[in-house]
């Protein structure tokens, strides 16, 4: 189960850290503690501070796995062995396996728009999966906090072998393309102003009616306006 920090429990919930620190002096929210002492705090607490039964949930767990392409299909069944594996030994019955193909990139994935919207629905009490960037390559922080916002907890496993290297250094070089395209519609965009008479010469009596404070230091009739 995920855990965490003061910090980011105090945000979580809406309060400040001096105040879990009080409530947990008074023992109105017992922080919990690490072999060194240090303080933390579990989902199970966040739903029970904002009201919600977990005995009576009935919300579904899902397995959620995923590789960019077909070709990576062992991966993907890997993935989804591991998990069961990792759900059989914490006694987590899974109510549904998600397997998908898509770039952890693509955030039009079929799959997980759906799964999202059932997280929205209220239908989904957690979501295992074996890395961060199964669910989403960037900006995994922040689609955390938009599920526990519906009550729904994302469960990492964190197995970094089922989380391969090729994706990443395919998800880069697409990066790196899109920028590149963007570049070159900019360059190409540049040169057609500048062939193009019509938007130079726009674009020059922009520049000279943006700096008329100047035209003053140095007087010419061509640039004086005219005042009718």
């Amino acid at each position: 189960m995920t855990n965490y920090k003061p910090k980011d429990f105090a945000e979580l919930i809406g309060v400040s850290v001096k105040t879990l620190q009080r409530w947990d002096r008074e023992g109105t929210l017992k922080a919990n503690r690490t072999p060194t002492d240090r303080r933390y705090y579990t989902y199970d607490q966040y739903l029970q501070f904002k009201g919600i039964n977990t005995e009576n949930d009935h919300r579904q767990i899902v397995i959620y796995a995923r590789v960019s392409t077909r070709n990576q299909k062992d991966d993907l069944q890997n993935q989804v062995s591991f998990l069961r594996q990792f759900c059989n030994a914490k006694g987590i019955i899974a109510d549904q396996c998600i397997e998908e193909y898509g770039s952890g990139l693509n955030y039009n994935r079929k799959k997980w728009n759906q799964l999202l919207d059932e997280v929205m629905e209220q239908k989904i009490k957690m979501i295992i999966v074996t890395h961060k960037d199964r669910f989403i390559r960037f900006g995994y922080d922040w689609f955390e906090k938009f599920c526990m916002k519906f009550n729904t907890t994302i469960v990492v496993v964190n197995n970094e072998e089922l989380s391969p290297q090729e994706e990443l250094v395919q998800d880069i070089v697409s990066i790196l393309h899109v920028f590149s395209c963007r570049l070159y519609g900019l360059r190409k965009y540049k040169k057609q102003i500048k062939e193009d008479k019509e938007i130079a010469e726009e674009l020059q009596d922009g520049n000279q009616s943006d700096t008329g404070t100047k035209v003053q230091d140095q007087p010419d009739d061509r640039h004086l306006p005219i005042c009718l």
